[in-house]
């Protein structure tokens, strides 16, 4: 008895072990994609209502419509004016769409107000149904 129940845990184990290999995401490379950043204006009004609700913390989210993909990312609440949100990549994997963003800083000469912002980014793209992975 105690030999079945060592044999059906272990196949437990090897079948939990498979599923995770099964979602693993596909990191190389396939194609650029193309992209439009967007103003304010210009996002669709339910994805921005989205978005105000969570600008104030890293924001990292996505919104299919009309046959678009937009995502969106945000580095939460800074003190000061002068920070803004860098693409360097928009890429397609086998499984996902990958985004390399980053915060630039206020540059030295420019004008700093101590006011809250919430510096972020919204790329628009052709719609992909792949999970999006935020680097």
């Amino acid at each position: 008895m105690k030999k079945r129940w060592g044999i059906l845990l272990l196949a437990f184990c090897l079948l939990g072990l498979t599923a995770c290999a099964a979602g693993k995401l596909d990191t190389e490379k396939i194609r650029d994609i193309e992209f439009t950043v967007l103003s304010k204006e210009e996002v669709p009004e339910e994805f921005m209502t989205q978005i105000e609700e969570e600008k104030s913390g890293q924001m990292k989210l996505n919104y299919g419509d009309k046959g678009y993909l937009y995502i969106a990312r945000g580095y939460g609440t800074k003190k000061t004016t002068g920070y803004s949100v860098e693409v360097f990549q928009c890429y397609e994997t086998g499984n996902s769409v990958v985004i390399k963003t980053g915060l630039q800083g206020p540059g030295k000469k420019e004008e700093i107000l101590k006011k809250k912002t919430y510096p972020y980014v919204v790329i628009k793209m052709e719609y992909t149904d792949k999970q999006v992975v935020f680097k």
